[in-house]
């Protein structure tokens, strides 16, 4: 059974939790107040700071930082976490804050993928399977859904909303929140369709598809509000999770969700 190994260059804090099978490169700073699950793989000069709860079996790359003092104005010191899930990789200068007095936490769920160079500022929830792209940037509570997937650079204002096998593509400013399952894209960004490829490489059925196909014609190309398209949604298409994720995602927007275009298909 392999054992845990601090190399005698790394800093950590007598009072840090490291679990068994760890290993821990040279010139990685661990705090206090910090959780390190088993087998995970901590390599040279990144930072884990007070408040981070990492799971088991993640990868933590060169000078990533876990659980950086958040920079919104308003922190004031208080104690706070930022949490990662099980086998959960963070590659190279990435940067995740803790939360703030506005939820308390940061979190970053199971098998995600946070590219070189992305942020995760305060108070984000990122669930299961996400990968973040190189350089891209999430604002403060952003909350992103399993699944999604953005591509470099996408830069994601406070507050939006990304939910499930979504894909944005690179280089992308979101400023709305992105309903379930669709492609966005261009500048400025507008739905381009849902994600086919993405939901058959995760089995969803040919049924499955055209009734989230179908929904979304309605709601882009129907001519209709998004008032009257929710309507339209509930009355036409049989209750089913696909159809009522849909609708509840945009019932529930507060910032309004990403325009269409005439020209999707």
């Amino acid at each position: 059974m392999a054992q845990t190994h601090i190399s005698p260059l790394a800093q950590v804090h007598p009072e840090a939790q490291i679990g068994a099978e760890v290993t821990v490169g040279p010139f990685v700073t661990i705090e206090a107040n910090t959780v390190i699950g088993d087998r995970c793989v901590l390599d040279q000069g990144c930072m884990i700071r007070s408040g981070a709860r990492i799971g088991s079996d993640c990868h933590i790359h060169p000078y990533a930082v876990i659980a950086g003092i958040p920079q919104d104005l308003k922190f004031k010191g208080e104690e706070t976490t930022a949490v990662i899930g099980d086998h959960t990789t963070i590659r190279e200068y990435a940067t995740v804050n803790r939360g703030t007095a506005s939820r308390g936490t940061t979190v970053i769920g199971s098998n995600c993928l946070i590219m070189a160079y992305s942020h995760v500022a305060h108070d984000c929830i990122l669930k299961d399977h996400i990968i973040l792209g190189n350089a891209t940037q999430l604002a403060g509570e952003v909350e992103i859904d399993d699944y999604a997937i953005l591509s470099g650079a996408v830069l994601v204002h406070q507050f939006v909303r990304i939910s499930q096998h979504v894909m944005i593509q690179g280089g992308s400013k979101v400023t709305k929140d992105i309903p379930p399952y669709c492609l966005v894209g261009r500048d400025p960004i507008v739905y381009c369709g849902i994600n086919i490829v993405g939901l058959r490489r995760r089995g969803f059925t040919n049924e499955q598809i055209f009734l989230i196909n179908d929904v979304y014609r309605t709601l882009y190309q129907g001519g209709l509000n998004n008032s009257e398209a929710l309507v339209e949604i509930q009355s036409r298409y049989p209750q089913c999770y696909e159809r009522d994720l849909i609708y509840n995602f945009i019932s529930d927007s507060k910032r309004g969700i990403v325009r269409g275009t005439k020209h999707t298909s």
